[in-house]
């Protein structure tokens, strides 16, 4: 098939909706179809055309970012201009699966969307345009998909932008040839002055509000002897630091900033105990933490719908009240004083991500969907 993957944001950066879509094109590439990503370029130092890992990659004009959304309609003149057998957007930010479907209803091109989560607007205007985008674009976009998909049954259930559309939930998925237990670790603590027996909490993801992770620097107060290792950037990184001189735990802290996608299973490998202390919906699935499970790592996730059903509590790890740093340490403090245990929900972890959440069973059922997909739209 000629897939047409259509997202916000792409490579060069980095999240979860940009890593899932990745590892899809990869692997869809991998067994012989031609597949294009289609996204913003909101760099103009970036190419507008490039080969990417056997993708191609075609970057439309983009005129601004607003509320951390790429306005580029020009998504849809290159969308007009591909020859392709189905398209898969996702969503949000919410204007590019916007051009998506506006320009596959127009050349008659089976859509297929993903909700990767509700939209949530960080703004003193958040209410205001969430509000307009639910009663404007959202229905616009969601009506025209051919299939709508999201990853989890939790969020399925809890959303009001998807409960008429009856969508199919297909969940995220993780590549188990990248994140495996036998990693090696330790060049990641001698990089940043970690000991060997030093107990290591780790959290992956971008510096952003709806992460959490001022809790998880609270939760460090009630759990001394451990070092936290945060790896990735973004607009929260300063008041972070900021937080953990205040709470005087600054000396337990390693931020690690961005980190390369090959080197980043070597810091899953480093740590003893991974968390994931999200607070709100726009963080849906939370695949860091099956790459945390992948690599035979135990988890402490937040009690919020999607993310809390990749795990079940006491097997692969902890759920821990959102929003709670006392419970969250608690989790913390419990997984890593029981050595037995930790190892016993890692063993449980890998098999729970080789049985549901593999690459290629993941890719399984997309091409079965974009099958159907391209057989509902009439020649």
């Amino acid at each position: 098939m000629r897939i047409v993957q259509v997202c916000p944001w792409f490579h060069p950066h980095v999240g979860g909706v940009e890593s899932h879509v990745a590892s899809l094109s990869r692997e869809l590439v991998r067994r012989g179809h031609d597949v294009t990503v289609v996204t913003s370029r909101y760099d103009r130092s970036l190419p507008e055309r490039e080969e990417w890992d056997g993708i191609h990659v075609l970057r439309a004009r983009t005129f601004a970012i607003w509320l951390r959304t790429p306005v580029a309609p020009a998504t849809k003149a290159v969308l007009a201009g591909l020859e392709a057998d189905v398209a898969h957007a996702h969503s949000p930010p919410p204007l590019t699966a916007y051009y998506a479907a506006r320009a596959c209803e127009r050349r008659r091109l089976p859509l297929v969307i993903t909700a990767h989560c509700d939209l949530e607007v960080p703004s003193v205007f958040g209410p205001l345009a969430e509000s307009a985008y639910r009663r404007t674009l959202e229905p616009a976009t969601l009506r025209r998909a051919t299939k709508l998909v999201v990853t989890t049954s939790t969020y399925a259930a809890t959303s009001r932008a998807v409960w008429r559309y009856n969508p199919e939930v297909i969940p995220n998925a993780v590549d188990l040839r990248r994140y495996r237990p036998d990693i090696d670790g330790r060049t990641v603590r001698e990089r940043h002055g970690l000991q060997a027996d030093e107990p290591i909490v780790l959290s992956v993801g971008r510096m952003v509000p709806h992460k959490g992770l001022e809790n998880l620097v609270e939760a460090a107060q009630h759990v001394p002897y451990a070092r936290f290792l945060l790896v990735g950037g973004g607009p929260e990184a300063n008041s972070l630091h900021r937080l953990a001189a205040r709470l005087g735990v600054t000396d337990r802290f390693v931020f690690a900033g961005q980190v390369g996608g090959d080197v980043l299973p070597a810091y899953f490998a480093a740590c003893d105990v991974f968390v994931l202390p999200s607070v709100s919906r726009l963080e849906a699935f939370g695949i860091v933490a099956l790459e945390a499970m992948a690599t035979g790592k135990p988890v402490v996730v937040s009690d919020i719908p999607g993310v809390r059903e990749v795990i079940t509590d006491g097997k692969e790890g902890l759920i821990a009240d959102a929003v709670n740093p006392e419970d969250l340490a608690l989790k913390i403090r419990t997984l890593l004083a029981d050595d037995k245990k930790r190892a016993v929900m890692g063993r449980a972890g890998r098999e729970t991500v080789e049985r549901s959440y593999s690459i290629e069973a993941i890719v399984d059922r997309f091409e079965k969907v974009y099958t159907e997909a391209i057989g509902t739209v009439p020649a």
